[in-house]
């Protein structure tokens, strides 16, 4: 294999120099030692072969946690992290292991993710430490195996979906494990956002509650590639200051980054048309295994997985056949076996090519990687480092290739480089006290252990009183003179789906032979598994043909297409309550609450390879309602026409900006485009006049309209710049066309739209 990365550049880009937008080479850079924490035990530091001397962050964070002081660890990817939080936990543990029962310390660690629990239950498993007994705990453990870590574990790996619907619950059973907890670790902390952090706030709050009960006081390690803020990021997931450690001191190889554009397959009327992202991917896929580089490739969706792990070993049949077994997906809804053989082949190189959604954004242990591909802007910017540094885990130089897809943030991307490459990460947007989301908790923990006002207040914070008292009206609780109890004889953690999917997932049947082929959650059923749609399963397409929403199967017949299929949604939204407001000259910015009307009404057949349409098809889905908070915007008739936007024109003006707002707010917030939507209207119903609305998509709001709300006037401008600077006539993916508009795009008008945002943001203040 060659090792220059310019040469392989050059042998990628040849014949393709019109592709590679942007070349940015960041250099390796070396490690800054300290010693070893005199705490720490000779049989300990020998279990981390290869380490002669920690990194300068790693003893940091690890003397912190010793001292008994809540820690994050904010330091790149591959940067020994791991380390860190094992060194104090290790250590108590083995000075516990004399107590007569052997286990008079024990340690948590969460991860977002069942698949990183398991790689690091590995890794502790391969120190062979005779006093440490870990394991994990998840949804594919027996009860043989639950039943063991609960008497005997000292290391319990698991995640948050666990502690919320067992082990919490369940705690007297693990009483003995928690009131000797020392530590908790929680691991890929960046990923904790949206609704997702806020829920995962509320688990993290119930179970220090119960420990606090059970008389321990467990110390917090967190630990990110890609938080902003660190310090306030956990302190807000928490409930408790935080002290954070940033400076990395380890070292890093050195890393090609590469913006690249699809290519140009011709002009479709007045606007130039390219080949898409992810048959650009596979396209790269196989030239980077060909070359002898093992090569992950990011993509956006679980169906994009499959095709551009078809499409690879396709072009790898041309090129070399015997690699065509070496290539292979892995996305979410796969079963655990499935998931764990290609975890394991990944690591022994046997699998060379892998195409895979975020599920392996996060730290599973995978070094050794030489590429990374990533298909299409991955959320926020946090994400993309995080797939970046997938990539150059070893000595040996590193490449990493964003591909834009036509859409309005992957050409802001490959257009203005160092708003990603220059730039700091997001800050972590959630709203721990989200009544919608905080509510089910607190049933939760009065379940658990009867919940008085002082508790309610130190873990979830003054609002919940009021909130409690709201649930008592409602019949989920009961006050009694020693506090809050859970009145009914379900569970309460039933009430709360930490993934927002919106209750138990839909399961994906073949429908010949009854084989469950994966899940997928209710929420995103409706435009993924609707009937006629196309699913892929490890290459093999089907197509759907029922969606039984009652009893949450969608059935599947296997069929070889050429397509692919888009689902086409409308909305419709009413203001609820208004919670801010002000005016911007004529003008005026609001947050509130809405309640907004959904349905899925059709979808489009697209050509897997080129994407053309080829043709729309009615559904007859039932509505589905949402009530959320949004911001928006108004404009007053004066205004258009000082705009030169005449009445036929304001359709197409205002339909354009909200869809360049949305592609542009996950710059600002640490949302993705599909978290959030938005309405437009000439004249709405209950403003009386032209309105933009961007909501965010689920129950409660999840702090994406209000981080815009908070930073409109940047957000806004940048909305108009990127829409005027692009170089299109008028109008296309790169700037107001939509993937998920539910008027097919219709109307938009380009210019318009730049001239009426230009009057809104005459008086614009911050």
């Amino acid at each position: 294999m060659n090792t220059s990365i310019e040469g392989v550049l050059s042998r990628l880009s040849q014949g393709r120099e019109d592709r590679l937008r942007h070349l940015e080479v960041r250099p390796a850079r070396g490690a800054v030692f300290s010693p070893w924490p005199v705490w720490v035990s000779d049989e300990v530091r020998q279990s981390f072969p290869g380490v002669t001397q920690p990194w300068k962050h790693q003893v940091d964070a690890a003397e912190a946690a010793h001292r008994g002081e809540h820690v994050v660890l904010a330091t790149g990817t591959a940067s020994g992290k791991s380390l860190a939080y094992a060194l104090p936990i290790l250590n108590a543990i083995e000075l516990g292991s004399t107590a007569p029962n052997g286990r008079g310390s024990t340690a948590l660690y969460i991860a977002p993710t069942k698949a990183l629990a398991h790689d690091q239950l590995r890794t502790m498993q391969e120190r062979q430490l005779p006093w440490l007994r870990a394991a994990t705990v998840d949804g594919d453990n027996s009860y043989e195996e639950r039943q063991w870590a609960q008497r005997h574990a000292n290391l319990v790996l698991t995640n948050p979906d666990l502690l919320h619907h067992s082990l919490l619950g369940s705690h007297m059973r693990w009483a003995p494990f928690l009131k000797r907890l020392d530590y908790i670790v929680i691991d890929e902390a960046h990923i904790y956002r949206g609704v997702f952090g806020a829920h995962v706030s509320a688990v993290i709050r119930r179970l220090r509650r119960i420990c606090d009960h059970l008389g321990s006081t467990p110390v917090i390690i967190a630990a990110s590639a890609t938080v902003a803020e660190p310090a306030i990021a956990i302190q807000r997931l928490i409930g408790d200051p935080v002290i954070e450690i940033t400076e990395d001191a380890s070292p890093t190889p050195e890393r090609t980054i590469a913006l690249w554009q699809p290519m140009d397959l011709g002009i479709d009327g007045a606007e130039p048309v390219h080949r898409t992202a992810t048959t650009e991917a596979a396209h790269l896929l196989a030239d980077l295994v060909a070359d002898g580089r093992q090569t992950l490739a990011f993509v956006r969706s679980r169906r994009a997985a499959e095709g551009v792990a078809a499409m690879t070993r396709d072009l790898l049949r041309e090129i070399d056949p015997e690699l065509v077994d070496t290539v292979s997906s892995y996305r979410g809804g796969y079963l655990p076996e499935e998931r764990r053989a290609i975890e394991s082949s990944l690591r022994d190189g046997s699998i060379r090519a892998l195409a895979t959604t975020n599920a392996l954004e996060l730290g599973i242990d995978i070094s050794g990687l030489d590429a990374v591909v990533i298909a299409g802007w991955p959320g926020t910017r946090a994400s993309l480092w995080q797939q970046f540094g997938r990539a150059g885990r070893g000595d040996a130089p590193a490449l990493a290739i964003f591909i834009a897809r036509e859409d309005p943030l992957d050409a802001f991307v490959v257009e203005h480089p160092a708003s990603i490459l220059g730039a700091p990460v997001e800050a972590s947007v959630f709203d721990p006290t989200n009544p919608v989301i905080l509510g089910p908790h607190l049933c939760a923990a009065a379940a658990e252990i009867s919940l008085t006002d002082t508790d309610a207040i130190r873990w979830f914070g003054p609002t919940s009183l009021a909130l409690l008292a709201d649930l008592a009206d409602q019949g989920f609780l009961r006050k009694r003179s020693t506090g809050w109890f859970w009145t009914r004889r379900d569970r309460a953690s039933d009430l709360a789906d930490l993934r927002s999917t919106g209750g138990a997932p839909v399961r994906i049947v073949e429908e010949d032979t009854g084989r469950l082929l994966g899940t997928i959650d209710q929420t995103s059923a409706h435009s993924t598994v609707h009937p006629g749609a196309v699913y892929t399963h490890q290459g093999v397409t089907s197509v759907v043909t029922a969606l039984d929403l009652e009893d949450l199967v969608a059935t599947v017949v296997e069929e070889p297409v050429d397509y692919t299929t888009h689902a086409h949604e409308i909305s419709d939204i009413r203001i609820v309550e208004e919670h801010e407001g002000h005016p911007w000259g004529e003008a005026s910015i609001h947050i509130g609450q809405v309640q907004v009307t959904s349905q899925v009404t059709s979808f489009q057949r697209r050509r897997l390879i080129t994407g053309d349409n080829l043709g729309e098809q009615g559904l007859t889905l039932p509505e589905r309602e949402l009530l959320t908070t949004a911001v928006w915007w108004t404009v007053s008739e004066e205004q258009c026409t000082r705009a030169g936007v005449d009445p036929s024109e304001i359709p197409g003006a205002v339909h354009a900006a909200e869809h360049a707002s949305i592609a542009l707010l996950p710059f600002f917030a640490t949302c993705d485009r599909w978290d959030i939507g938005g309405v437009s209207t000439a004249r709405h119903i209950d403003t009386g006049i032209t309105t933009v609305f961007v909501y965010d998509g689920y129950p409660g709001g999840a702090g994406f309209a209000q981080h815009g709300f908070d930073i409109a006037r940047q957000w806004l401008t940048a909305t108009r710049d990127l829409i005027r600077e692009c170089r299109c006539r008028d109008g296309c993916p790169s700037c107001v066309q939509s993937p998920k508009c539910g008027n097919g795009n219709n109307p938009l008008d380009k210019n318009a739209a730049v001239r009426l945002l230009t009057e809104l943001l005459r008086n614009a203040t911050d």
